[in-house]
């Protein structure tokens, strides 16, 4: 097992495909007995025990009378690889059973036992699976080593897969298809960047049929699964989007396609860049960090029980004291704080306090210095028991900045003028002044953004987002520093006059393409023309060569 083995005791990487889904793959792309299917080479990366093996042969047979072409002959016209020296066998032994059945032989070169990634093998139309999901640590080093040299898009942390759909597409003939049902991480994952960029320089995007709330695998994984449609095409259409909950939705599909351009932006952290024949606006976005803006998150103590309190005034000394601001203090749209204070074991140059300068907080903290000794952090370093797990950053406290908790039911994000620091289950943005921030804070509650961050990660009850660093890093948001001064202005009188259906409109995904930042344009969004594609939209087949 070169990639070891998973807690259940199966080969990482090994998750084999339902039937129903293996079937509507190869309906979708069209390898349907009711095709002549005599010449179309068909290559699968990662054969398992041949769940796609065993189908597409059947197909291929039928094919094969209703077109009247010798079955044998088409057989050479399919490779299916396998790593696993076991797993091929059974494969092997599927194949021999049913090729049998058909009055043919295994040719040679049918079954390959070894890694597809390092083969040699001819371009083909159509290139079907499920890659493997390994994760980067999970991969030989030497492997690793070998791969990165080969698969450009093989970069920072990349899961196994990502090697598996450059290989793969770079295998394909004018207007071959690669799909594969894998995981859909490499859409919003940094190490997805640049498969993603690929993609948009060479290919054409054809759909993707989203299978999160589903199990389409043979067991129950983790695997965000999507059905991922790659056309190796110059003629760039709009990219379809499906959401299924339910594998019996694949029967007779008829789901009206979403343009990927409703659910999320166009940026190269986040999901495709834009083709030249639809909207454009990655120069008009970029990230919050690369407009000057700082995203941090608050304090965590190790005991909040121990270092937050609001009577701390009675028995502490007030110049240790910093008033808190905690997720229950931003509830239904309020901002209410509750009267709490956190005791700052920091001195303003970042180093902890001599407790024998501060006699009432001595006290107070060596009467919890059972509590405090059981924390990671003084077992670690015992000399300073009384620290918190993070640093306090006095002046933190006194400047502007937007105050996001974690989870959170609110419709409207508040702005701190310098009152408060926060609590670790509270992100927080600052910088370039109270006015970018509170336009900052517009952009953040449209649906603009919101759409981004329902898909960069998960949503608690109800539909809302999580605002977590990671996912606020990705956003690509307006430039603030273009935006006139009369939408700038239209924007805060929103913000203050919580009016989002304003919001909605200067940021309506329609109409950012139009904007220009160097144009001198007096009104941040004017409308554009619709865009008219006139792409086919139907389902996209392969060639058939019944002429």
């Amino acid at each position: 097992m070169i990639y070891g083995t998973r807690s259940n005791g199966n080969s990482h990487g090994l998750v084999l495909t339902k039937p129903q889904v293996v079937e509507f793959m190869l309906d979708r792309v069209g390898f349907t007995a009711k095709m002549n299917l005599r010449d179309i080479k068909v290559i699968e990366p990662a054969a398992g025990d041949g769940a796609f093996a065993i189908e597409i042969i059947d197909r291929l047979y039928l094919s094969s009378l209703e077109f009247d072409f010798p079955f044998q002959q088409a057989i050479s016209n399919l490779t299916f690889f396998e790593i696993d020296v076991e797993m091929a066998d059974l494969l092997k032994e599927r194949v021999r059973y049913k090729l049998n059945y058909y009055s043919a032989s295994i040719p040679e070169g049918l079954i390959r036992i070894e890694d597809f990634l390092l083969s040699k093998t001819n371009k083909c139309d159509l290139v079907i699976g499920n890659p493997p999901y390994v994760r980067h640590e999970n991969i030989p080093e030497v492997l690793k080593k070998e791969y990165r040299n080969i698969f450009g898009t093989f970069t920072h942390r990349s899961d196994l897969y990502i090697a598996f759909y450059e290989k793969g597409l770079k295998l394909l003939k004018n207007e071959g298809i690669l799909t594969f049902i894998c995981s859909n991480r490499w859409l919003k994952n940094q190490y997805g960047k640049g498969l993603r960029k690929l993609i948009h320089l060479t290919y054409s995007l054809k759909e993707i049929i989203d299978l999160e709330e589903t199990c389409p695998f043979e067991e129950n994984v983790i695997a965000y699964p999507a059905i991922t449609t790659i056309i190796k095409s110059s003629h760039s259409a709009k990219a379809s989007y499906y959401k299924i909950n339910n594998l019996s939705n694949l029967v007779g599909f008829d789901f009206e396609a979403v343009s990927l351009r409703t659910i999320c932006t166009s940026n190269s952290l986040n999901w495709f860049p834009l083709n030249s024949k639809g909207y454009q606006y990655e120069k008009f976005l970029d990230s919050i960090e690369n407009q000057g803006f700082e995203i941090g998150i608050g304090v965590a103590t190790g005991s909040d029980k121990v270092f937050i309190r609001n009577d701390f005034k009675t028995f502490v000394e007030h110049d240790l004291l910093i008033p808190i601001l905690t997720s229950r203090d931003l509830k239904n749209n309020q901002l209410n704080w509750s009267g709490n204070y956190i005791l700052n074991p920091f001195n303003k140059d970042g180093g902890l306090i001599d407790l024998n300068r501060f006699p009432k907080a001595k006290n107070y903290l060596e009467s919890k210095r059972e509590i405090l000794d059981k924390r990671h952090i003084s077992k670690k370093n015992p000399k300073f028991w009384y620290k918190t797990i993070d640093r306090i950053n006095q002046n933190l406290t006194n400047e502007y900045k937007i105050v996001l908790p974690d989870i959170s039911g609110n419709s409207h994000l508040f702005i701190d003028k310098g009152n408060f620091y926060p609590h670790h289950n509270i992100y927080y943005i600052k910088g370039n002044g109270y006015d970018k921030l509170a336009i900052l804070a517009a952009l953040l509650m449209s649906d603009f953004v919101l759409n981004q961050l329902l898909e960069l990660g998960t949503k608690m009850n109800g539909g809302y987002p999580r605002w977590q660093s990671q996912n606020l890093k990705k956003l690509r948001i307006p430039l603030i520093n273009a935006i006139p001064v009369e939408s700038a202005a239209a924007l805060l009188n929103a913000y203050h006059s919580r009016d989002y259906k304003i919001i909605n409109e200067l940021i309506a995904e329609d109409n950012l393409s139009k904007y220009d930042i160097f144009s001198g344009q007096t009104k941040l969004f004017e409308p554009e023309p619709q865009y008219q594609n006139k792409s086919n939209q139907g389902q996209q087949h392969i060639r058939d060569n019944s002429g």
